[in-house]
Formats: C-alpha cells, structure tokens, sequence
C-alpha cells in the first residue's frame, strides 16, 4: 500500500483540519453550555446544528459511505485520517459531518441492505440529518457478546411482524430526533442454523407498543449530547411486513457487515483522541513546573509523551493497512485486521487518556478538561461491537486453524 495521502484526501483533510480550528473547538464550550441550561438534556443543542449547516456549505458531509451514490464516495483509506481528525473532538465533530455512529453503520447498511421504499423513507432523511436513528441488538438478560443469544422476537402475523423483547444500551435512542430503530431478534428460533434465527426490520418511534423506557448512563455521564442510550421494551409493537431488511434469517449476516465498517469508523476516532490527549499533555507539561522544574523536564513525563507517540504511529498504520484491505479485498479478507485494531487500539488509548489524566491532576479527572469524559468513551468502546475476549476468541481460532 502507498502510505501517502492522494490528492483528494489531502484535499479534504486540510479543509477539515480549518473547520475544526475555526468552527469545532471553539464550539466545544458552547456546546457545554447549551447542554447544561436545556430544558430536554436529549434534545441536538442548536450548536450542532449551526456547525453541520456550516459543514455542509464547505463539503464535509457524510464522508463515510464508501463508493456509494449517496456519500462522498470515498474508500476507507480515504476516509481514515478525516475520521480520525474528527474523534480530537467526538462530541461535536463526528455529528457535524453527519459521519456519526449509530446513524453512520444504519446508512451503510440501508444503502447495502435495504430495498427502495426503505432508502426512500428512512436513508435519505438520514443522509440529510434530518432525522437519528439507533441500532437495537444489545439485550440486558442475555450474554449479547454472542448475538446468537438474542431473545427479541419477531414474529410473523399475516402481512405484520410483531416485536416483542427488551433492549438497552441503544445508543441515541434518547434524542427526540431519533426517528427509526434497526432491531435484530429472531423470526425463527427453532432454525438449526443459529445463525439464521435472527432478522431484522425497521420500527419507527412512534410505533404502539414502543417504549423508551430510560437512559443508560456510561461512567456517570449521560451522553446526551450523542442521543443518550436508551433502555427499550417492545410489546408486541406491530410493522408491517415491507419494514424486513433483507431477508428473514439474514439478520445475522447483516449485523456483521454493518459492525465490520463501524469497529474501524471507531479506532480510526480513538487515534483521533489520542492525539488530543498527546496535545495536552504536552501543554500542561510545558506550562506546569514542580519540585523547582517544568513537569516537561522530568523524565518519566517525557516516557510518558515518547511511549504515546511511538504507540499512535503504531496504531495508525494498522488502521490505515486494515481500511486499505478493505477497499482491495472485502470486509471478509480484512476480517483478522479488523478483530486486531478493535482489540489493540481501545486498550493503547486508553493508557495514553490515562496518564494524561495523571499529569493533569485533579484537572485530569474534572469536567474543566476533556479527558476524564474521553476515557470513559474509550472504555466503553472495549464493549462497544463486540467485546476484547470475542475478537481474541476469533482471532485465535483463525491463527492456530492452519496447526489443527
């Protein structure tokens, strides 16, 4: 693979790295602000609004959707370093551009898996930032590491499906916005295959039995400035039968092709706030001194500085191998890449967040720095699609197979 950028990313990335000077981090405490004095803590804060007009206007929008006639048609090695630019402000950034999650992996996979009806109805208001959408797989009673696991049912009636089951963690589902729900259940649960067992389909909000019952928080926050995750009983919502994506039995199927593409989106915005975390450190270590010297001049901060650089370079490559794979070769040829960016990048930048916070101090830990709040958003992300252990699992299985 060619390390260098092509013109169009280089392109992009200058135009983006403005933005984020200009619009982006001077919205961050607007952002802080809006969010304390609203009314509805769910509820887009009128800032994200004003940065994705301006996103617009300057052609920063939807990046993500690869080769498609509804994105910006770049590839994922395009796509990566304009991502990771974005995650050294993932509260605001990532929404500005339309480019984030769970909205991103729903537009990928109605634009792969859903039929016309469905893009025309749920896709292209999606793609305007019209409306939010979330993802329903994660149950509460259930290991949903195994998605075989998931108990939601989906049962056929006539020209109806009627869900039934409970959800959470449902990531922006909290936001008024949040028009539509991907729900993942089983339609057939006496399918030898078990992998078949499952299918998905398409529940609006206001559907009658749809309940939002509560929001989840992560490490005390609320995350309600990216929707919140919701808490969510289905009782015996009824759709009809068009809502089905695919196929029944193909729920499965689809869930991992849409969490392929989302588990790279992710490490590719950890580095991201990696490097916002290197930015800072390396501010505070200059600008604080103790025991008569500059923080900057003891030596274990500057192991500490030296450590997250190598360890970000390291980092950066194999994203940028994994998303080349998977322009070149398929989600399934970059499947070994994937498992192992999911499992090493969380866990790195989550040691660099974390002695960062150490040099901040009690400043580290407060709401004054983004630090504590970006370490909770990491940790999570080591659950997020999938947990470490499923992907060691996996990776292991594939790395001893041809020893069997």
């Amino acid at each position: 693979m060619d390390f260098a950028y092509d013109a169009r990313t280089e392109e992009l990335r200058e135009r983006l790295l403005a933005f984020m000077d200009t619009h982006v981090y001077p919205a961050e405490p607007v952002l802080r602000e809006q969010t304390a004095a609203a009314a509805d803590p769910w509820a887009v804060p009128p800032v994200v609004r004003e940065l994705q007009e301006a996103a617009r206007g300057q052609g920063l929008w939807n990046l993500f959707l690869p080769g498609t006639e509804y994105g910006a048609g770049l590839t994922n090695l395009q796509y990566a370093p304009l991502a990771e630019i974005t995650g050294r402000s993932p509260l605001l950034a990532p929404a500005a551009l339309n480019c984030a999650a769970p909205d991103t992996g729903n537009m990928e996979l109605l634009a792969q898996f859903g039929d016309a009806a469905q893009r025309k109805q749920w896709l292209e208001p999606l793609l305007a930032a019209e409306i939010r959408s979330a993802f329903a797989m994660t149950e509460p009673e259930v290991a949903s590491s195994d998605a075989t696991n998931i108990e939601t049912r989906i049962a056929r009636e006539g020209d109806e499906y009627v869900v039934t089951g409970r959800k959470w963690y449902i990531s922006g589902a909290m936001n008024p916005g949040c028009a539509v729900f991907v729900v993942m259940g089983k339609t057939d649960p006496e399918e030898p295959d078990v992998r078949r067992q499952q299918s998905m389909v398409l529940v609006p909000r206001d559907t009658p039995g749809v309940e939002v019952r509560r929001g989840m928080r992560v490490f005390g926050y609320d995350d309600g400035h990216h929707g919140g995750h919701a808490e969510i009983v289905f009782d015996h919502a009824r759709v009809p039968a068009a809502n089905l994506v695919g196929e029944e039995g193909g729920g499965f199927a689809i869930a991992q092709a849409r969490l392929g593409p989302g588990r790279i989106h992710h490490c590719m915005r950890l580095i991201g706030m990696a490097e916002r975390a290197i930015a800072l450190m390396c501010e505070r270590a200059v600008s604080r001194t103790a025991f008569g010297r500059p923080l900057a001049a003891q030596g274990v901060v500057r192991n500490w500085i030296a450590d997250a650089r190598v360890t970000v370079e390291q980092l950066r490559l194999l994203v940028l191998k994994t998303a080349w794979l998977m322009d070149t070769v398929g989600n399934r040829g970059a499947h070994t890449e994937i498992q192992a960016i999911k499992i090493a990048t969380p866990r790195a930048v989550l040691e660099i967040l974390d002695r960062a916070i150490q040099l901040h101090g009690a400043g580290g830990v407060s709401q004054d720095y983004p630090l504590a709040e970006l370490w909770a958003h990491a940790r999570t992300l080591r659950l997020a699609d999938g947990p470490d252990e499923v992907h060691q699992r996996s990776l292991a299985r594939r790395e001893l197979a041809p020893y069997a």
